[in-house]
């Protein structure tokens, strides 16, 4: 079974800190949703695993070999991101054919497959293809590598909304038939939700949260209800959003309820609905200053 370990990592750009020490595993057969706003080094995290650069201090092992400069790691390693392709004049069959040749785990049966999925006209240059067709040939690309690592960083971008959907399907059958490490770097945090096993948020450069996706959403509480008893019940509990409305008052907290107190909130006419991921990462990721969401 694959795995890969990143060990107290850190990435420095001169005296400016890209990433700091950031620990974690990562499973094959699992989707992993890697979130954060921008600039907070979500890119720069995925371009170490990837070995497009070599991280300041740590280290990043895929089966316990180094990814860095190690040939062998680097052919288990797809990174599908949003390219520029206004400087392609290769046509999507010839690019596709070349960008075989660097991929060992490549299976063409299933690009076949996508191309027919996705639409793509495969004798017209790539430079010429509309955005979301651009967008299409990279989740392609990725899809049909079968890296036992395949990062998509932001590369749905263009796609429109039934596009997008084809590819979330394939992601699901994927993981089901063909078990591989994927990482899904996103804003679109309600519409992917449904992919993640896991949940990775990175803020300022920095790992804030790595927990199963349902785990993570349990902890999410809306409570609701006559402000008095709502600041009673939420002492103890970790608050990261509050909302007032004349005497009401809701908040939302981060952290797992105990049967006793949601019977306690029961009792007090406390309203408790569960937050959706992407409140929890908006709030969690909130700094001072910030307009209330």
């Amino acid at each position: 079974m694959d795995m890969l370990e990143v060990r107290n990592v850190g990435l420095t750009y001169n005296d400016f800190v890209a990433i700091d020490d950031l620990t974690f595993t990562l499973e094959q057969g699992k989707t992993y949703g890697l979130l954060g706003r921008n600039g907070a080094g979500k890119t720069s995290i995925l371009s170490l695993i990837a070995a497009f650069q070599l991280q300041t201090k740590g280290t990043i092992k895929l089966n316990k070999a180094s990814v860095f400069e190690n040939p062998e790691s680097m052919q288990k390693i797809s990174f599908v991101y949003d390219q520029d392709y206004s400087e392609e004049t290769e046509k999507v069959k010839k690019l596709l054919e070349a960008t075989k040749k660097y991929r060992p785990y490549f299976d063409q049966e299933y690009a076949d497959y996508l191309i027919k999925k996705f639409k793509l006209p495969l004798n017209k240059p790539v430079k010429n293809l509309s955005k979301g067709m651009q967008s299409a040939f990279n989740v392609t690309v990725g899809l049909a590598s079968r890296s036992p690592i395949t990062i998509f960083d932001e590369s749905y971008l263009g796609m429109d909304v039934p596009t997008r959907e084809i590819f979330y399907e394939e992601i699901l059958k994927e993981q089901g038939e063909n078990p591989r490490i994927i990482i899904l770097s996103t804003h679109l945090v309600s519409e992917m939700d449904h992919l993640f096993d896991e949940v990775l948020v990175v803020h300022k450069g920095s790992l804030i949260v790595k927990e199963q996706y349902e785990d993570l959403i349990s902890k999410g509480v809306h409570i609701t209800g006559n402000e008095n008893s709502i600041n009673k019940f939420i002492q103890g509990y970790k608050v990261i959003h509050e909302q007032k409305l004349g005497g009401t008052k809701s908040a939302l907290i981060y952290g797992s309820l105990t049967e006793q107190d949601r019977e306690l909130a029961k009792k007090d006419g406390l309203q408790l609905n569960p937050a959706t991921l992407q409140e929890l990462f908006t709030h969690l990721t909130k700094e001072k200053g910030d307009e209330d969401e």
